[in-house]
């Protein structure tokens, strides 16, 4: 049992040095969008399914929140923190629509969509960035390995070089928990 410990340990630790090579300048990239969009008065809005909807209210939370600083609190949404609302789309529309008509409804040009989904192919995290395009939102994709058909649609993809779901979930964290330090950061600057 120790053995299997460390290992996952090892596994964990090694893709973490390898999104690190990978993704850096993109993490950037992606900061500097969500803090220039926030600093115009626009929003976040964060969605995923299963595991990856519980990482898209915790990076929300940690935005409208706080991080490491005392700051106002920033405008950001998790699409799946509403049951009604998406249960509602989902009989009425269909699941594949449950992001999408919520971004139809709520979201405006300036705004920023971030998606969650370690497979990069979840039909509703696709429909949902197909519409954040067309009202014209920038786009946001964190995934895994090549990033599935969110790739093509996102501006900045951040695609964690693992199929391996857990790995990939444990890599995301990281990953929002830098981009909150470095948006938090750009934010107080500015104040």
């Amino acid at each position: 049992m120790e053995q299997k410990i460390r290992k996952r340990f090892d596994e964990s630790v090694g893709l973490i040095r390898m999104a690190e090579e990978h993704l850096t300048t993109r993490i950037t990239q992606a900061a500097d969008l969500i803090a220039g969009a926030l600093k115009s008065g626009g929003t976040v809005f964060l969605f995923g399914n299963g595991g990856s909807a519980a990482d898209a209210q915790h990076f929300a939370c940690e935005l409208v929140g706080r991080f490491l600083k005392d700051r106002p609190p920033l405008r950001a949404e998790a699409l799946a923190a509403d049951a009604a609302t998406m249960t509602a789309v989902a009989n009425d529309y269909g699941y594949e629509m449950i992001f999408a008509r919520q971004l139809a409804g709520k979201a405006r040009k300036g705004d920023v969509a971030v998606a969650l989904s370690t497979s990069g192919d979840s039909p509703n995290v696709i429909a949902a960035l197909d519409k954040a395009r067309q009202i014209g939102l920038a786009t946001i994709a964190m995934t895994g390995s090549a990033g599935g058909r969110c790739a093509a649609l996102a501006d900045v993809l951040l695609d964690v070089p693992s199929r391996c779901t857990p790995r990939v979930q444990e890599a995301h964290v990281v990953i929002y928990h830098i981009l909150c330090e470095l948006i938090e950061e750009a934010i107080v600057a500015d104040e």
